[in-house]
C-alpha cells in the first residue's frame, strides 16, 4: 500500500448508541432473546425491551465504529463514515466519536427513522446477547461516501452487519472501487455467522472480484462461509482465496494466513471475562494498527489479541484504557 495517506484506516459501517445492561440466562428465556446472538428488531420492540432492561449503560457503539475508536486509542489516525439522525442519540454518536480524535463528517438525516441502537444484555458468563434497532443506519448511501477520505486512507474498513440495505451495499462497493483505484486495500469484517447465512454468495463474490484483500472473521463465521463444521477445511479453502484472512477463536487466539504462510497467536490471557461485547472490534483495531505500519503479521495478530483482552474486562465496547500505553508495556508498542 503507499506510504503516504491522511488516515490509516477509514471505517464504514453502522452508527449506534450501545444500551448496556446485566441480567441472568432467565432474563433472556422470558424476552425470547437468543443468548450470544444478535437480532435486528423494530422501533417498538427497542422500547419494550428498552422498558424491561433495568439500569443499564449508554455509550455510543457500532461494530466499525468500536475499531475505528480502537485504532485511535493505540495512536493511529482513524476515520468514519456512518449515518445518524439529527436526534438526541444521534448527537450523543457524533460527539464520542470526535472526542475520541476520530474523524466525522457524514451528514445527518434531518427525517425519517431515528438514530440506532443496540440494545445489550451481558449475562454472567459475560456473554452478550444484542437485540440492534438500525434505523438511520440504513440509509447510508453512495452520496454519504467522502472520496477524498477514502483515497486518502491506507485501509478501507467494511463492517458485514451493513451488507443488507441495498444503499447501504453500493456505498460499500463504491468505496471499495475508490480504495482499488487510489491503491489503496480494502478490508471486510464477516460480522456474524447469520450475517453470513445470509449473504454468503455476495460476500465471497465480492472477495473473489478484488472487492476485499483482507478478511476479518471468527470461527463460527468461517464455518458459515465455507458451509463446514471442520475449521482445517474452512481454512484451507480461506487460503485459497488469496486475501490477507485474519479468524478469531475466542480464547484459542488466532490464526493469520496469507498465501502459504499461517501465523498462530495465542490470546492474551485475562484476570476474568466481563463483556464479551466488542472483542473482535478491538482485535481489528489491533491487528490494523500494526497492519498499517507495515508489521509482521505476528505482531499485528499480538497487538489484535492485547486489544481483546483489554475489552472484556470491562463493560462495553470502548477501551478503558490507552491501548498505545498498554502495548507499549506489553513490548508491542504501536
Amino acid at each position: 500500500m503507499p506510504a503516504q495517506a491522511r488516515y490509516d484506516v477509514v471505517g464504514l459501517g453502522n452508527a449506534i448508541v450501545d444500551v448496556i445492561a446485566r441480567a441472568d440466562d432467565d432474563f433472556l428465556v422470558l424476552h425470547d432473546l437468543r443468548k450470544g446472538g444478535m437480532t435486528l428488531i423494530d422501533e417498538a420492540r427497542a422500547r419494550s425491551l428498552y422498558a424491561a432492561m433495568g439500569q443499564t449503560t449508554v455509550v455510543s457503539g457500532g461494530s466499525a465504529a468500536n475499531t475505528i475508536i480502537g485504532l485511535a486509542s493505540l495512536g493511529r489516525s482513524a476515520a468514519f463514515i456512518g449515518k445518524v439522525k439529527a436526534d438526541e442519540l444521534g448527537e450523543m454518536f457524533a460527539h464520542d466519536i470526535r472526542a475520541a480524535n476520530v474523524a466525522f463528517s457524514t451528514a445527518p438525516a434531518g427525517d425519517g427513522a431515528s438514530s440506532a441502537r443496540c440494545l445489550i444484555v451481558v449475562t454472567p458468563d459475560g456473554q452478550r446477547t444484542m437485540s440492534t434497532y438500525l434505523g438511520a443506519c440504513q440509509n447510508l448511501c453512495v452520496d454519504d461516501i467522502d472520496a477524498e477520505m477514502v483515497a486518502d486512507s491506507r485501509v478501507v474498513y467494511l463492517e458485514g452487519y451493513l451488507w443488507d440495505p441495498p444503499a447501504a451495499k453500493d456505498a460499500f462497493r463504491k468505496a471499495s472501487r475508490i480504495a482499488r483505484a487510489a491503491g489503496r486495500e480494502t478490508a471486510l469484517s464477516l460480522s456474524d455467522a447469520f450475517c453470513v447465512d445470509r449473504y454468503r454468495d455476495e460476500f465471497l463474490e465480492f472477495m473473489r472480484s478484488g472487492g476485499a484483500q483482507v478478511i476479518f472473521a471468527n470461527e463460527s463465521e468461517l464455518h458459515s462461509l465455507y458451509e463446514t463444521a471442520d475449521f482445517a477445511t474452512a481454512l484451507a479453502a480461506l487460503k485459497a482465496e488469496g486475501v490477507l484472512g485474519v479468524v478469531t477463536r475466542s480464547e484459542k487466539g488466532c490464526v493469520v494466513v496469507r498465501g502459504d504462510a499461517v501465523v498462530e497467536v495465542d490470546a492474551f490471557p485475562v484476570e476474568s471475562v466481563v463483556d464479551t461485547t466488542g472483542a473482535g472490534d478491538l482485535f481489528a483495531a489491533g491487528f490494523l494498527a500494526g497492519y498499517t505500519q507495515g508489521r509482521a503479521l505476528g505482531d499485528c495478530a499480538r497487538l489484535g489479541a492485547l486489544a481483546a483482552a483489554e475489552i472484556i474486562q470491562h463493560i462495553g465496547a470502548r477501551p478503558q484504557t490507552d491501548l498505545r500505553r498498554l502495548a507499549g508495556q506489553n513490548g508491542l508498542a504501536a
